[in-house]
């Protein structure tokens, strides 16, 4: 088997130890690319729709497909690694200002230079097989081979993430937040730290655009999948034994006050 290959054993370890130390926290979903065409739930037939308002078809445990043809957004394409560049025209006044009458700005830049500044630091993701697939862990299979586990999940959960990926770390940055769209955060970003010898995980989900998809306390964490084995295999001599931990998780069991 290859090194991110999932066996049967493999995936009921990590939901035995999920469950004993998030307890009823959902399981994440996993991302990669393959050459075989995975049966999927039914999802939009609008054009442009923003995958981030489909992943709850996969939190349900449906499996979604994407490719070169698929009729999501232009932003998408690009941070899933089926364009180059976002085809769309203008697109650095899009996301500063606008132009008047013709583009109306959504101001998550200052100015278009900005903007295309910006994307000069974001190189593309190309593609390296003709599909993207987004399953959640429990419906993998032997041959699947997962590249990025994706976290949705309440700030008391995404706490516990963030200190378990750093807890074998010396530096104090083994998770990042860079600025993006919600998808660049749980694929472009995570696949860019894949191409590292330390990746880190990624949170995410501040894009206002896509925050209407997800909870209103509910973020993203993407760990590359080398780092999530890692995360792992250090769950039951970390703080997650600790009374520290049992009181948050009380806590989170308990609901908002």
């Amino acid at each position: 088997m290859e090194e991110n290959s999932t066996d049967e054993k493999t995936c009921h370890r990590f939901i035995s130890l999920w469950r004993k130390y998030f307890g009823d926290a959902q399981l994440p979903m996993t991302v990669f690319f393959s050459d075989e065409r995975a049966q999927t739930a039914a999802t939009s037939d609008e054009s442009g729709q923003c995958i981030v308002a489909e992943l709850p078809l996969v939190m349900e445990g449906k499996t979604l497909c994407y490719s070169a043809e698929s009729r999501i957004c232009r932003g998408a394409k690009r941070y899933l690694g089926f364009a180059a560049d976002v085809e769309m025209p203008n697109f650095n006044y899009f996301l500063s200002y606008g132009i008047l009458g013709k583009v109306k700005g959504e101001r998550y830049k200052k100015s278009p230079e900005l903007v295309r500044e910006s994307v000069k630091l974001s190189p593309p993701l190309r593609a390296p097989k003709q599909f993207m697939i987004f399953k959640r862990w429990d419906k993998l299979s032997a041959s699947d081979q997962p590249e990025i586990v994706v976290f949705l999940a309440g700030l008391d959960t995404i706490a516990g993430l963030f200190t378990l990926a750093n807890f074998d770390e010396v530096e104090p940055n083994a998770v990042i937040c860079p600025f993006g769209s919600g998808c660049s955060s749980i694929v472009y970003h995570p696949y860019m730290e894949l191409r590292s010898p330390r990746p880190r995980c990624v949170l995410g989900m501040f894009d206002i655009s896509a925050r209407p998809y997800v909870g209103e306390d509910s973020l993203s964490f993407a760990a590359p999948f080398p780092k999530f084995q890692r995360m792992v295999d250090n769950m039951s001599e970390s703080f997650l034994g600790t009374g520290s931990w049992k009181a948050l998780r009380r806590r989170s069991l308990k609901g908002p006050p």
